[in-house]
Parts: structure tokens; sequence; C-alpha cells
């Protein structure tokens, strides 16, 4: 069992992931930290886990964990990783790791210095209904793919959250954008040349509130919207020329709606449905990591792979502040 310790109370590890851990089958955890002991100590007890420690540096010395996952604001996501890799734990880091593509290169380097796995936690990676989307294009069951179209959207306009908070790393591109990238590299094994973007930013919060983005990726390209002010929306559509694939419910799945894909053929006369009882992604994600640690060969999503996802939001970036492509 690969024993995990928690970097903080936060509430993605509170509702999902901790959860996750602890049905898994070969992982589990056995530490909380927080820098309010009290806090650790509540959470700890909340979910049957026997040490709480008041400080992160006091659990990454201790020797009661293996891992640890990371859900801490953004902007510390690298220097937590980084400590973790160097007190010798593995690390699962929330996503986004990283706030510019260049930034990962120090955690890279830690992990091989260290000989550790270190990955971002995409869950959708390890999902069933992804996995089933790339095995659908590789097949061919739409032609050949011209056109991927995504929304990912939800309403937040609360000042303390760090969704909202610049200095937290806050802003729609870090936290949604991130995913009809990476589920288009994902599906399709490809990466995209250049960007078209556009990008709206919060007059009293100053963290991008609305992005739509274009990207060529050669043979077929990518358009995608995401706003952290608009009603709450997931779609992810494969467009080809024999059919389209329709996820129902891309990200939050078994929070948003029910995990489902619709292949349809040319005509739409013809259609498939396929589902999937809660493919329960977190656990499979956690169980995946472990697996990971053991053995050294299961797929995890690599520090190379978050870098070249994290040079995409980064041309997104740069487009929204000229007119005409930018180079990924």
């Amino acid at each position: 069992m690969l024993r995990f310790g928690i970097i903080s109370t936060a509430k993605i590890g509170r509702d999902n992931v901790v959860p996750a851990i602890q049905d898994a089958e070969n992982c589990v955890v056995t530490a909380i930290a927080s820098r309010d002991l009290t806090r650790a100590r509540e959470m700890a007890d909340r979910f049957s886990v026997p040490h709480a420690f008041g400080s992160y540096e006091e659990m990454l010395a201790s020797d009661v964990i293996d891992a640890v996952y990371i859900p801490l604001p953004t902007s510390q996501h690298i220097e937590w990783s980084i400590k973790a890799a160097d007190a010798g734990k593995h690390v699962v880091c929330e996503k986004p790791l990283a706030l510019k593509a260049g930034d990962i290169d120090a955690v890279i380097a830690a992990r091989d210095r260290n000989k550790v796995v270190v990955t971002e936690a995409y869950m959708i990676t390890y999902s069933p209904v992804w996995q089933k989307v790339r095995s659908l294009i590789d097949e061919g069951a739409i032609g050949s793919l011209r056109h991927v179209q995504g929304a990912f959207t939800y309403f937040n306009r609360d000042a303390s959250n760090m969704r909202n908070i610049p200095e937290l790393g806050g802003g729609g591109l870090p936290d949604i954008g991130v995913y009809p990238v990476m589920s288009t590299r994902f599906s399709t094994g490809k990466e995209p040349l250049r960007i078209q973007a556009n990008t709206e930013r919060d007059p009293d919060f100053g963290t991008d509130i609305y992005s739509s983005v274009k990207a060529d990726f050669d043979d077929f390209e990518l358009s995608f919207y995401v706003s952290t002010q608009m009603a709450n929306r997931q779609i992810m559509v494969f467009h080809g020329t024999n059919g389209y694939i329709e996820v129902k419910s891309p990200f939050n799945a078994n929070r948003w709606g029910p995990e489902e894909i619709e292949l349809a053929d040319r005509s739409h006369n013809e259609s498939r449905i396929f589902r999937f009882q809660d493919s329960r992604q977190y656990r499979r994600e956690v169980e995946a990591f472990a697996r990971a640690v053991e053995n050294g060969k299961e797929e995890v999503v690599t520090l190379e792979n978050s870098k070249l996802n994290q040079k995409v939001i980064d041309a997104i970036y740069r487009a929204s502040e000229k007119d005409g492509w930018e180079a990924v």
C-alpha cells in the first residue's frame, strides 16, 4: 500500500481525492498536514487518518508517508512539488502544476535527481470515457478528424476564492482552460502548432474570466471557450468526415451528468451510446500512480507532457495580446 500524505485541507482533496485514495486498492492516506494543526486533526479524524501535522515540512520529514498529494493554490505548486521530491516523496500535484511552462523544468530536475515519480493530476486521462474516445478516433470510427469543439464554464465571483485572486494563480485558463487542451492532446496524440485567442479579464479581480480559442493541429482544428462567469456548461465534440463523437459530461463526470459518449454516423441516421457506470476517475488516477511507483511502467501524465500542455496555455495568453496567429 502506497502511503499518502495530504498537503493542506483544500476542498478538492476533502471532497474528491482523499475519498478516492481511501477507496483505492493499493494506496491509503496516513497523514494530513496543515499550517493549522487543529484543522489537520479535524480532517484526519473525518477520514480515520492516523497522523496529523501542523506544518508541511514536518510531514515531509516523517517516515509515515511515501507520497504526497498537493492541492495547494496554484502559485505554490512548483515550490512544494520540488520540496516533496527533495524529501524523497513521490508527488501527485493538482493541475495546473505551473503558471509558465519553463517553471516545470525545475520539477523535472527534482524528479530526476531524487528518482521519484511526479505527476500532474489530470484525472480525465485515467477515465474509461476518455480512453474510449481515444480508441474510437484511433480505429477510424469517425473517419478523418477535422474539428474538435469544446466548452467549460461556471459562474464564480467570490472575491475570496483563489480562482479570482491573481497572486494565487487564479483565472479561467489555469483552472479550466487546461482541460479542453489536455483532452484533445490525449485523445489524438497530436500537438497544436499555432493559436488564435481572445481573452477578457475581470476589472475588479484582474483574472481572466473568458477566453475563446482556436488551435491549429495541422490536419484538424480545436475551437473552445472557457469562462468563470457564465452559466455552467461542459461539452466536447470530435467531428470527422464519417461521423462525430460527443462526450456528454467530459470533465466533472459523475458530478456534472451521465458518463456517456455518443458516436454518430455521417448522416446521423445511426448512433451508438456508450455508457459508463461511475468511472471513478480519481480512484483510477491514484491507483495508476501507485502502480507507477511500484513498477515504473504504468502510464501516468509525465512532467514532459505537462510542460507541453502548459506551453499551449502560455501561447493562448500571448495570442490574446495580438491579432493573428501565435506559435506554440
